[in-house]
C-alpha cells in the first residue's frame, strides 16, 4: 500500500482528506493525534506496513508481522458530546467486522469494549483517543490494528489470512463506517444505529462476563445489551448495571 492506495479508499467512501502512509512508524494513533492537534481536517488517515510503538487499551503494547497486519488511524470533528465518544469504537468495531465478512468471509465478532475476536482468539483491536476542549470533542483519532498473519509468541493471537488484501479491507471498512458516522451528533438516532450495528457483530451480548474495574473490584453477571454511551449493561441477579471501563473477560 502507499498513499495513493489511501486517498483511493477514501474517495471509494466518499471522503477526500490527506493521507500519510509509512513502511515504518511508532504509533499511527500518536501520529493522527499530533496531526490532528496541529489542525488536520476529519478522516486524515494514517496506516503503515510496521508500528515499532503499536499501542492498546491501558497502555498495552500492540505487536504485529511487518507487512502482515493492516494497522490505520483516522480523524474525526464529531458533532457529539464528550459523554457520547464511547459509541465511535463500537461503530469502529462493528464496521470492521462487517467489512472482514464482506471481503474475507470472516465471522469477526466484537468482545467489548475493543476486541476483533475471530473464534475465541483475537485478531484485532480499536483503540479511541480523544481531546476535549470546554464541554465539547476537540477530536477523536480512532485506531484500528488487524492481523492477517498472527504474531509469534503472542497468546491468544490470530489473522485473517496472509492473502488478504488489505486495501480491499480498508475499502470496504471505510465505507461501512461512513455510511454508520453521517454527521455524528445531528441526529437523535446515532446511538441507536451503531449500537444496533454493534449489536449485530456482538460477540459478548448473552454470555456471562466478569468485569475487572480500574479499582480492583470485579462484577459478574450476563451481558445483555449496550447503552446510548456506549456502556455495557449487565444482569448481574435481579438487578441490571451499566459498567463504562475495566476489563470484560467472558465467562462459562
Amino acid at each position: 500500500m502507499n498513499d495513493g492506495d489511501l486517498r483511493r479508499a477514501l474517495e471509494l467512501a466518499g471522503i477526500t482528506a490527506p493521507t500519510r502512509w509509512h513502511a515504518n512508524v511508532g504509533s499511527t494513533n500518536a501520529e493522527a493525534a499530533a496531526w490532528a492537534g496541529a489542525g488536520a481536517p476529519e478522516f486524515a488517515l494514517v496506516a503503515a506496513a510496521h508500528q515499532t510503538a503499536g499501542r492498546g487499551r491501558r497502555g498495552r503494547g500492540w505487536e504485529d508481522v511487518p507487512g502482515g497486519a493492516l494497522m490505520f488511524s483516522f480523524v474525526l470533528r464529531p458533532l457529539l458530546a464528550p459523554d457520547d465518544a464511547g459509541l465511535l469504537p463500537l461503530l469502529a468495531g462493528a464496521a470492521m467486522a462487517l467489512a472482514a465478512a464482506a471481503v474475507v468471509g470472516a465471522d469477526v465478532r466484537c468482545k467489548c469494549p475493543n476486541d476483533l475476536m475471530l473464534g475465541d482468539a483475537k485478531a484485532g483491536g480499536v483503540l479511541a483517543e480523544s481531546a476535549v476542549g470546554g464541554e465539547a470533542l476537540t477530536y477523536v483519532v480512532v485506531g484500528i490494528g488487524v492481523n492477517l498473519v498472527a504474531p509469534e509468541g503472542v497468546p491468544g493471537a490470530t489473522g485473517l489470512g496472509a492473502d488478504v488484501d488489505p486495501m480491499a479491507l480498508l475499502s470496504a471498512f471505510l465505507r461501512v463506517f461512513v455510511g454508520g458516522y453521517g454527521d455524528a451528533g445531528s441526529g437523535a438516532g446515532f446511538a441507536d444505529e451503531v449500537r444496533a450495528r454493534w449489536r449485530s457483530v456482538s460477540g459478548t451480548l448473552g454470555r456471562g462476563v466478569r468485569v475487572t474495574q480500574t479499582d480492583g473490584r470485579t462484577i459478574r453477571g450476563r451481558a445483555v445489551d449496550v447503552d446510548g454511551w456506549g456502556g455495557l449493561v449487565l444482569e448481574v441477579g435481579a438487578d441490571r448495571i451499566t459498567v463504562r471501563s475495566g476489563e470484560v473477560e467472558l465467562v462459562r
